[in-house]
C-alpha cells in the first residue's frame, strides 16, 4: 500500500508511517456470516461491468465478469458500504477493523498487511481494499480474482464516487444512486440549517494529543469548509495534516475544539482544559470543546453525511460574535 498522509486512529499510534486506515484500537473479533444483518438481495445491474480501481481520476479500470458473491472487504470504509448499497448478504469475511453494522462477519484479515494465502481461503470473486500492500493485487491477479482499491477520499464528491462504483461493482446501482442522493440530500439540509456567519469560527481539530491536525483542504477541514469555518493550521506549510506547537494554538485562538482522540487516547475537554496555557482560549472559556465519534470522523463513506449532521449541530449552537 502506498503511503498516505491521511490520518486517522492507526495514524495514533503509529505516527510516523501516516497510514491510510481505521480504528486500529477496536478489538478485532470473529463471526459468522450467518450473523450478518440483513440486506437487499435484489441484483439490478447486469454483468460484466468495468469499474475503476484506484483514484475516481487516476485509476485502473477493472473487469468485474459476473455478479460477486463471495466479496471480501479489507477496509471498514468498504465494508460500510458493502452495507449501505444492499451487497451485504454478498460478503463472505471482512477485515479486523471493520466494526459497523453489527454482525458483520468480521475475521482475522489485515487490510495492513494483507495475506493473500489467508484470502483466497475464502474463495473470494472480489476482493475490496483501500491500498495495495503487501503485493496484494498482483497475488489475487495470479488467482484470477479482481481487486477493487478505493483508496481514501480526497472530497465528499470522491465519496460518493466511490459508492456508486461499489453498487456498479456488486450488482445494485440503483440502490448505490439512491444512497448517494440520500446523502447530498441530507448534507444540503444540514449546511442550510446553519445560518452564516460574518466572521468565520475558527477551529483546531485534534487528531492526537501530539497536536497533529488538520488542514482546511483536508478530507476532515472540506466538511468543517461546508460552514464556513477556517482551520488555525491553514499557514503551517506542513501539508493537510500537520504538527502544531502547544504556543501555536494558544496564540491561534481558536472558536471551537474538536477532539477525534477521545475514544482512543482518553482525551476530554477536562484534559485539554488542564493544560498549561490553554485555560483562557475562547474554546475553552466559551465551553466550545466537542467530541466527536472516531469512526464518523475518520472513514470516508455513507456515514459521512452524519459527520456533516454532527458538526452542524455543533456550530448552530455557537454564539453570534
Amino acid at each position: 500500500m502506498a503511503v498516505s498522509t491521511r490520518p486517522t486512529r492507526r495514524f495514533r499510534s503509529v505516527l510516523a508511517a501516516l497510514t491510510v486506515s481505521t480504528a486500529l484500537l477496536a478489538g478485532a473479533c470473529s463471526s459468522s456470516t450467518s450473523d450478518a444483518p440483513a440486506t437487499t438481495a435484489a441484483s439490478d445491474g447486469s454483468f460484466p461491468v468495468t469499474v475503476v480501481s484506484g483514484p475516481t481520476d487516476s485509476g485502473t479500470d477493472i473487469t468485474i465478469e459476473s455478479r460477486p458473491q463471495s466479496i471480501v472487504s479489507l477496509s471498514p470504509s468498504a465494508t460500510e458500504t458493502l452495507w449501505a448499497v444492499g451487497a451485504g448478504d454478498q460478503v463472505k469475511a471482512v477485515d479486523n477493523q471493520s466494526d459497523y453494522p453489527a454482525g458483520i462477519p468480521v475475521t482475522d484479515l489485515s487490510g495492513f498487511q494483507p495475506n493473500v494465502e489467508a484470502i483466497l481461503g475464502y474463495a473470494p470473486d472480489l476482493v475490496i481494499a483501500s491500498d495495495d500492500m503487501n503485493d496484494l493485487v498482483s497475488g489475487l491477479q495470479k488467482a484470477k480474482v479482481p481487486t477493487l482499491l478505493l483508496p481514501a477520499a480526497t472530497s465528499i464528491d470522491d465519496v460518493y464516487a466511490q459508492i456508486e462504483r461499489v453498487a456498479k461493482a456488486t450488482g445494485h446501482e440503483d440502490k448505490g444512486t439512491e444512497v448517494v442522493d440520500t446523502m447530498r440530500s441530507d448534507i444540503d439540509a444540514a449546511v442550510a440549517s446553519v445560518p452564516a456567519r460574518q466572521q468565520p469560527l475558527t477551529y483546531f481539530h485534534e487528531l492526537d494529543s501530539s497536536l497533529y491536525t488538520v488542514t482546511s483542504s483536508s478530507f476532515v477541514g472540506q466538511i468543517y469548509s461546508l460552514f464556513g469555518m477556517k482551520s488555525i493550521a491553514d499557514a503551517a506549510g506542513q501539508g493537510d495534516y500537520p504538527q502544531l506547537s502547544a504556543e501555536s494554538v494558544v496564540q491561534a485562538n481558536p472558536d471551537l475544539i474538536f477532539l477525534a482522540d477521545s475514544q482512543c487516547c482518553g482525551v476530554t475537554a477536562e484534559s485539554v482544559a488542564a493544560r498549561p496555557g490553554w485555560s483562557g482560549m475562547k474554546a475553552v472559556t466559551g465551553n466550545q470543546i466537542h467530541v466527536l465519534d472516531e469512526d464518523l470522523s475518520s472513514r470516508w463513506g455513507p456515514r459521512v453525511a452524519d459527520q456533516v449532521k454532527a458538526v452542524a449541530a455543533i456550530v448552530a449552537q455557537v454564539p453570534a460574535a
